[in-house]
């Protein structure tokens, strides 16, 4: 990894102080069973015009503070039960550091891994209890490129909240007379129930072994043979790019599983599905359920079949949560997830875990100075892809993480590499 050097370091205050009214934030159920870690987001911007290049810091140090006066749960502190967030305007952590390589040196890397040194050491994924739910890095290159890198607690954001504010950020820094229009409503939505039941200490995810990431872009010709395939070959209608491109990258993931153990093991397949709506759309918080597609034989893995079932899957669940109460959903969403941890745990099935960023304009992310040449993020989770909107057109980019040998077997498959090619070719 490139080394580093931390120029500064301070807390960004918020411009307007938080009322007295909502000094306690309360956390949602949802919230609450989240994971307590740093997500974390990086914009990378190859060419900073003459005119803005000595003022950035400034600008982005400005908006931030303006910013958390409606985002203000980022400048607070979390408690230890994941309860409330004590919004004591303590400020977001901001970092200035100087990345002693070319930006290029990290942006051509075949392995995401690289964008590691954007973010503050040690900060992504790990827990958010003790630490600002924003911490945001300012990386300065040789070459007079920049990356603006964010970290938020997931206990307090999920990736549409995310979104929301960096757009909002955005705006910001641009136009400080913009408004934004965030709503910290989420438990009224979810509420906790009785202290007495709540555990004070959420799961927490710690990798076991090095994973590695490689970006592969779908193009958006490319998702139009994948959907005319599947369309073809079965009775699907109208599938969207991203149950082509997972139900691929599902295919591949067994291949690559069968070619190490020379035999089919099913698979669980877990999607995330954003409950905005029917929560509103700038409901801040989690609010989130997920979506479960197993297979169980080779037949069911086909492109045809996996978009048909996770069809399925998707139109069961909308339809459970359509005359569900809102306040049952955190639990239902509970229950899923232990189903999927106890099929986890009990070592029968391959599984993969997908997310998506889609349609969320952080491929587009202008604080002034343009639009990023590459967005990214680093990942823990093993068997992970996340999908984005490439930087140009209606193509998607789908952030990919195995294990080391996993990967070398996966980059060669032959059907990905016909619908799919890597954002930065290998020459290793």
């Amino acid at each position: 990894m490139a080394s580093s050097t931390i120029l500064s370091r301070k807390m960004i205050k918020l411009l307007s102080p938080t009322p007295p009214s909502l000094r306690c934030h309360k956390l949602s159920f949802m919230d609450h069973i989240n994971f307590p870690l740093h997500s974390p987001y990086a914009f990378f911007y190859p060419k900073i015009p003459q005119n803005y290049s000595s003022k950035i810091s400034q600008i982005l140090e400005n908006s931030l503070s303006k910013v958390l006066s409606f985002y203000y749960p980022l400048a607070g502190k979390i408690n230890n039960k994941y309860t409330y967030v004590d919004c004591n305007d303590t400020g977001a952590e901001y970092l200035n550091v100087r990345i002693h390589c070319p930006m290029s040196q990290i942006i051509n890397d075949p392995y995401n891994d690289a964008v590691d040194v954007v973010f503050p050491q040690d900060l992504p994924w790990s827990s958010s209890l003790n630490r600002s739910p924003l911490v945001v890095q300012l990386s300065h290159f040789d070459c007079g490129g920049i990356a603006v890198s964010a970290c938020t607690s997931h206990t307090i954001f999920d990736g549409h909240s995310l979104s929301k504010f960096i757009n909002d950020w955005a705006s910001t820094a641009r136009n400080m007379d913009f408004k934004p229009s965030p709503q910290f409503n989420a438990s009224t939505f979810f509420p906790l129930p009785s202290e007495t039941n709540l555990s004070s200490t959420p799961p927490t995810t710690h990798p076991s072994q090095r994973y590695v990431s490689r970006m592969y872009n779908f193009s958006s010709s490319n998702l139009t043979r994948l959907k005319d395939m599947v369309t073809k070959e079965s009775h699907v209608k109208n599938p969207t790019r991203i149950e082509v491109a997972s139900a691929l990258v599902h295919k591949c993931g067994v291949a690559m599983s069968m070619e190490k153990s020379g035999m089919f093991k099913p698979t669980l397949m877990s999607h995330a599905m954003n409950l905005r709506p029917p929560i509103p759309l700038n409901t801040m918080g989690n609010a989130v359920c997920i979506i479960l597609t197993t297979t169980m034989t080779e037949d069911e893995v086909k492109l045809p079949n996996f978009v048909a079932k996770l069809q399925k899957d998707k139109q069961q669940l909308r339809d459970k949560l359509k005359d569900m109460k809102k306040d049952m959903m955190p639990l239902y969403t509970l229950e899923l997830a232990k189903n999927a941890m106890n099929i986890i745990e009990k070592g029968t099935h391959d599984v993969y875990l997908c997310s998506g960023m889609t349609n969320t304009g952080l491929h587009k992310i202008d604080f002034g100075w343009g639009e990023p040449v590459r967005v990214t993020l680093t990942t823990s989770k093993n068997n992970n892809f996340i999908f984005m909107d490439e930087q140009s057109g209606d193509g998607l980019n789908v952030l990919i993480t195995l294990t080391k040998d996993d990967m070398l077997k996966f980059q060669s498959n032959k059907e990905l590499l016909e619908f799919a090619s890597p954002v930065v070719e290998s020459t290793k």
